[in-house]
């Protein structure tokens, strides 16, 4: 026992939780093929000789906007990622990188700009001087900046 590490440990709560498929609702978050998506779509077929309805769920990837699609009986139980949002006033952009400083005034270096138009957006008001945050997600130890407001 006495040569166990303990310096680094989380709190031990999953990243997921479970969820009846029937209690899912649209605009919502869901595990589809193993990534975190939010529900787009939901149907739900009714119940047939087998005495199951099926809800069919389209979802896109949180991240990286990839759509998917799964079928599952309504009484059978989905994972929900535990997903959080925060918005941190940048501070800094360079070598592909943003600075970031949350309310309490603690800064972090360690997100990258995001592909594509959101990147291109981001590099271009900070090269105008303008005062914004970042919208960051996080779900699953992934964190990813999905969108900029204008700090008011």
């Amino acid at each position: 026992m006495a040569d166990d590490d303990f310096t680094t440990a989380d709190s031990g709560a999953s990243s997921t939780f479970p969820m009846q498929c029937s209690a899912l609702r649209k605009n919502g978050f869901v595990m589809l093929k193993g990534r975190p998506c939010k529900i787009v779509e939901m149907t739900t077929s009714k119940t047939g000789k087998h005495g199951h309805a099926k809800v069919h769920l389209t979802g896109l990837d949180i991240f990286t906007q990839k759509k998917y699609e799964d079928i599952c009986p309504s009484t059978h139980n989905m994972d929900v990622p535990h997903v959080t949002r925060k918005d941190y006033q940048v501070i800094g952009v360079s070598e592909g990188f943003l600075t970031l400083m949350d309310d309490g005034g603690e800064t972090r270096e360690d997100l990258r700009v995001p592909p594509g138009d959101l990147g291109k957006e981001i590099e271009k008001k900070f090269d105008d001087e303008e005062q914004f945050v970042a919208t960051v997600l996080r779900a699953l130890d992934e964190e990813q900046v999905v969108g900029t407001k204008v700090l008011t």
